[in-house]
């Protein structure tokens, strides 16, 4: 779980139970660790379709979080947003050029929610046919400013995901036990955190600010070096053909200062 780029969890989800298992339950926690720091935060929980469980939708309310999650299709919403999509068809077959998008609110509670809630329906419709789109949410505003700026936003987010995943190994579950593969996603995580504050920090106004991890192991890190130590300073050796010395140079003084 992320909040901008900074990692607040990494949970291993057990493979045989549900994807959302234990997923409010972290939730809770955070929300409590957040407001004993910062009583006065707004929280808002933003999450993909795979995480909209009414329990937690439930969760969010009783304890005033905010929510924009993704909701999978179905046939009852598809018929709810049907008269947005005929519109957007329509639109379609008069500029066909130009993909039509049109955003509007609907009422909705699947069978086991205990509630009706407001979703956003989102009917897009080009060239590749129809492509309908819904989001729960408890956030008030334009339907589509709160799709595309805040909802879709999440994208950034699920990039740190992949970082964490593909360029620091944490999908490398291999171990027989669920905690000993735990472990191996809570190193990944600490990885993550000092990659993030190296980017944050040393790499600031340099032509690295916004690189993947994968980029500053590569140029940073994954580098020979000649390493002497004694009893007053450690020094680096570097190759005198390394082109990125200065910028080493520059992150060391940048995270010694901070």
């Amino acid at each position: 779980m992320f909040c901008g780029e900074q990692l607040l969890v990494s949970y291993l989800r057990p493979s045989d139970g549900d994807g959302a298992r234990h997923a409010w339950a972290i939730l809770k926690l955070l929300t409590q660790r957040l407001r004993a720091a910062w009583p006065a935060v707004r929280l808002i929980v933003r999450a993909d379709a795979g995480f909209c469980r009414w329990k937690m939708l439930h969760w969010c309310e009783r304890a005033s979080v905010e929510y924009i999650i993704g909701l999978a299709r179905n046939p009852r919403l598809e018929k709810l947003g049907a008269p947005l999509m005929a519109e957007a068809q329509a639109a379609f077959a008069r500029e066909p050029s130009n993909k039509q998008r049109l955003f509007a609110w609907v009422d909705y509670a699947a069978d086991s929610w205990d509630q009706p809630r407001r979703v956003i329906a989102k009917a897009e419709f080009g060239a590749q046919g129809k492509n309908p789109r819904f989001v729960v949410t408890s956030l008030e505003g334009e339907a589509q400013a709160l799709y595309d700026e805040v909802y879709c936003a999440r994208g950034e987010m699920e990039n740190r995901i992949k970082e964490q995943q593909l360029g620091l190994f944490s999908d490398r579950t291999s171990c027989h036990s669920w905690w000993a593969n735990q472990f191996r996603v809570i190193l990944s995580a600490a990885a993550y955190v000092l990659m993030e504050t190296i980017r944050r920090v040393g790499l600031r106004g340099t032509e690295l600010a916004r690189a993947q991890v994968g980029t500053i192991r590569l140029k940073l890190l994954k580098i020979g070096t000649v390493i002497v130590r004694n009893t007053r300073r450690i020094r680096l050796f570097f190759s005198s053909a390394y082109p990125h010395q200065e910028l080493f140079a520059r992150v060391c003084g940048a995270l010694s200062s901070a």
